[in-house]
């Protein structure tokens, strides 16, 4: 049945593999981006900054368990959470953000 939006789901079931969808979209495949995920900011003054050592501890403007801002060629585009897999951090998207561009 077709959604708010007038996709039928169902259609994709099994993925995009196959479909004129994929198709179309295998063009932009190997364009790479610049993907950041942002813990949080801070400003110093480059004094501040030189001062700096092993071990220093630098205050972010977020607090612990904050959601993360997750940037694709530095346009925010969803938040997320840290999480640990295995021995490596890594980032889940928790809330895409919507695009005001038309």
């Amino acid at each position: 049945m077709p959604n708010k939006d007038g996709f039928d789901l169902d259609d994709l079931e099994g993925g995009f593999e196959g479909t004129s969808v994929s198709k179309d979209l295998e063009a932009v495949y190997d364009i790479p981006v610049q993907i950041s995920a942002v813990l949080g900011k801070s400003t110093m003054q480059v004094a501040q900054l030189l001062k700096l050592g092993r071990g220093a501890v630098v205050e972010l403007d977020r607090k612990v368990g904050e959601a993360i801002d997750i940037y694709v060629n530095n346009r925010l585009v969803a938040r997320g959470e840290v999480v640990v897999v295995e021995d490596r951090l890594g980032v889940t998207m928790t809330e895409i953000i919507k695009s005001d561009r038309g």
